[in-house]
């Protein structure tokens, strides 16, 4: 490498860390390199005003080639926010929204806010959201550079999702002012190792697990925990790549094809609660402004009423803890929470529960001495919560829950990390609505034939949708309507379950049977059903004939079906009729609970009927 080779390597786009990959050096001394010889990009203006009149709000790119800097200098306090880079299935838009919440936020406290994203499909890319707009990729290296160049005071790295996340440390080292919870509170939530280490100094319960770097170390670690097991690589977005598996065989597959797994890149390995609910809890804090006067021992339990409706409680010690919302999912365990439908506030909790919850996520905030906001994913069984993963940044919940209580999370947060305190915005005390608010995920599902729908721990939707109301039924009803397939309120319901399922189903079905659905099912199910003394319109399972339930779909003459899968692989018939169902517009149930919730709506509509009322009303 000489100085005219580098030149013409960043003229033609190449990375330092592609340069460095090539020489066989490192990204850092590529860029030490680079500076010496004072080669730095210069920025250029897009006109979004295509120079019909003055434009105020302008966005750049970066180039090597050479010509004049565009950028205008000047003096204001400036923060940088890292946004959440190309639009893809498990990098929600629920990110963007925090990121022009904060560039809102900053600019009312007299701060130039610096938008830094490279995707044209979001509002932080809009001309109007930030002071200054840079069109650049999500990485160490351009980053760096805009923050250097335009002498900002500090970065954020929580509202971007994890793309931005895991630049954070690497930003610190080379002299960003990360604002808000520390680049190193970060790694200890992200680390295992180090997770596992604060859960047992805080006695915290957190799933049996273990880490792997080949094949072999996987299998013994899920010979101790016992199958399933939920295995996922560490540091992924959108849960991607991620699978509960009940063999030896299924988990050889996934070392083998799924992951690539070394000591710098460990699969976790953690004990696969089934029949657990999941629990998702977004707070807001401001304990890490007070670090040198936090102690990490755990806060009392508040005390809670009966019912939980309205109760608003004071949060205690130095520095606020404010827990925004709890989301209580409605499918089990497991599923991505950027694909549940959820309830706030929680639906079938206990006060203890709810009261340990609460408990917990109070201690890890002040642990973490987190300046900002903060997620915890819960899995509760029977009386136990055990803490499955804690994000100290933003979550894609956080629009969801800011909306359903009536305060802007986002916009507080950053005013948290930019100095201010919750105790000055007026935000100290936890919030429970009055009625019930109901989030449900919107999938791709009609454009992708013969794909499964059935959820995984792999997030897959691509939006979500909200139904309030003091009814639970209603609110739940209402996220389906917006959901695209609205509940039927008579006509026939398909029933197919697995074993498993069956006992559970029985009850179920005997509610629809009552509200006046009339039941169609196979074989098994049938008998099942009749032996429990319902009447049972019986039709051949796929192989056996006509008619079929791919054929009443196709036809019209099913309203609603329900289908729990029979096991870990599904079965060709099983796949079949629920991708029938979507190209049909059919509801479709492939969870017991939600086969209730869904009970639940159809007899509040049928009852009450629903009206609508706008956001501000409720608040």
């Amino acid at each position: 490498m000489n100085q005219e080779l580098l030149v013409k390597a960043k003229s033609l786009g190449f990375s330092d860390r592609q340069i460095a990959h090539l020489t066989g050096t490192t990204e850092d001394s590529v860029r030490a390199e680079r500076k010496k010889l004072g080669l730095v990009p210069s920025y250029r203006l897009v006109d979004t005003c295509a120079a019909e009149f003055e434009a105020y709000t302008p966005y750049y790119y970066s180039t090597y080639d050479r010509g004049d800097d565009e950028v205008k200098g000047n003096t204001a306090k400036k923060v940088m926010i890292l946004g959440g880079g190309p639009n893809r299935i498990g990098q929600g838009i629920e990110f963007d929204y925090c990121c022009v919440h904060a560039a809102f936020a900053l600019k009312e406290d007299g701060f130039e806010t610096i938008m830094v994203n490279s995707n044209p499909e979001t509002v932080s890319t809009d001309y109007d959201t930030s002071d200054k707009l840079f069109f650049e990729p999500l990485t160490l290296e351009d980053v760096l550079h805009i923050y250097e160049r335009e002498q900002c005071w500090g970065a954020i790295a929580q509202f971007g999702g994890q793309t931005p996340l895991n630049l954070a440390l690497g930003l610190q080292k080379n002299g960003v002012n990360v604002i808000g919870t520390s680049p190193q509170s970060i790694e200890v939530a992200e680390d295992r190792k180090l997770f596992a280490v604060m859960l047992r100094k805080l006695n915290i319960p957190q799933p049996p697990n273990g880490l792997a770097t080949n094949e072999a170390e996987a299998l013994v670690a899920s010979k101790q925990l016992g199958y399933p097991v939920l295995v996922r690589p560490s540091f992924v977005l959108g849960g991607r790549a991620m699978q509960i598996v009940y063999s030896d065989a299924e988990l050889s597959h996934y070392m083998r094809f799924a992951v690539e797994a070394s000591p710098d890149r460990p699969v976790l390995v953690d004990k696969f609660l089934e029949d657990a609910t999941e629990v998702d809890v977004d707070c807001i804090t401001d304990v890490g402004q007070f670090v040198g006067r936090v102690g990490s021992s755990l806060p009392a339990a508040a005390n809670a009423e009966d019912g939980a409706h309205g109760v608003t409680r004071p949060t205690e010690g130095e520095g606020a803890i404010v827990i925004g919302g709890m989301l209580e999912h409605i499918e089990f365990a497991g599923v991505h929470s950027g694909d549940a439908a959820m309830v706030l506030p929680p639906h079938t909790l206990s006060q203890q529960v709810i009261g340990t919850i609460r408990e917990y996520t109070h201690a890890m905030a002040r642990e973490l001495k987190v300046i900002g906001l903060m997620n915890v994913q819960y899995a509760v069984k029977g009386d136990t919560v055990y803490v499955l993963e804690v994000n100290p940044r933003a979550s894609r919940t956080v629009p969801f829950v800011s909306k359903a209580i009536g305060f802007p999370l986002a916009k507080l947060a950053a005013k948290v990390m930019a100095g201010k305190t919750l105790k000055e915005l007026g935000f100290t005390q936890e919030i429970w609505p009055r009625y019930w608010a109901v989030k449900e995920s919107v999938f791709p599902f009609n454009r992708f034939h013969g794909q499964d729908i059935l959820l995984s721990p792999e997030m897959r939707s691509t939006g979500e949708v909200m139904g309030l109301d003091a009814d639970l039924g209603i609110a739940y009803a209402k996220s389906q309507m917006a959901a695209n397939t609205p509940l039927p309120l008579g006509g026939s319901v398909f029933v197919s379950v697995s074993d498993e399922h069956k006992d559970e189903a029985v009850a179920v079905v005997k509610e629809y049977a009552r509200l006046g659905f009339e039941l169609v099912a196979t074989g098994g199910t049938a008998t099942v059903l009749e032996q429990a003394g319902l009447k049972v319109r019986r039709i051949y399972k796929l192989a056996e004939g006509r008619p079929n339930a791919i054929d009443l779909m196709k036809n019209k003459e099913l309203q609603l079906v329900i289908n729990t899968p029979a096991g870990q692989v599904p079965r060709a018939d099983e796949v079949k009729i629920r991708t029938t169902a979507v190209y049909t517009n059919t509801p479709i149930m492939t969870t017991m609970s939600g086969a209730k919730a869904a009970l639940l709506g159809i007899a509040a509509l049928k009852k009450n009927g629903y009206d609508v009322k706008t956001l501000q009303e409720y608040h």
